[in-house]
């Protein structure tokens, strides 16, 4: 399992980060390796990513279902690999703070099967970074 989270102040009210990260399709293109996504209903969705690594292109399916939504403060989502063998989970938690609202993005990968052990140490290793990279972009995105 690799988990990362990372925190950020953005400089608008609580209310303005939620209506903003409540609508995936307002923060899905921010999430590195993106390709494209198609929602399934209001809740799901089928997230394709695209990259590389030492010159092997590989291109990931996964189900992301949206599992709760607490207005202003919490949105929680489950993954599902539909190409890989993986599970995961994630989060986007606001908290009112002086002058803004500080807002944490958390995910959770489990990768599964035969590939997982290989997998496992180099998930580990880039999840920290996309996780910052992706709250750092919607943070920028959030509109004031």
């Amino acid at each position: 399992m690799a988990q990362a989270s990372h925190s950020v102040k953005v400089p608008v009210d609580i209310k303005t980060v939620w209506d903003f990260v409540s609508k995936i399709e307002q923060w899905a293109t921010l999430v590195p390796a993106y390709k494209e996504h198609e929602d399934v209903d209001q809740n799901k969705s089928i997230w394709t990513f695209e990259g590389s690594m030492k010159g092997i292109k590989k291109t990931v399916k996964l189900e992301l279902n949206i599992t709760e939504r607490t207005e202003p403060s919490h949105i929680k989502f489950d993954l599902k690999g539909i190409t890989e063998n993986f599970t995961g989970s994630g989060q986007f938690q606001a908290e009112e703070v002086d002058g803004g609202t500080l807002m944490t993005g958390t995910v959770e990968v489990n990768p599964g099967g035969l590939s997982g052990a290989v997998l496992a140490p180099m998930i580990k290793l880039v999840l920290p970074k996309v996780t910052t990279r992706l709250t750092e972009k919607i943070a920028r995105t959030i509109p004031a």
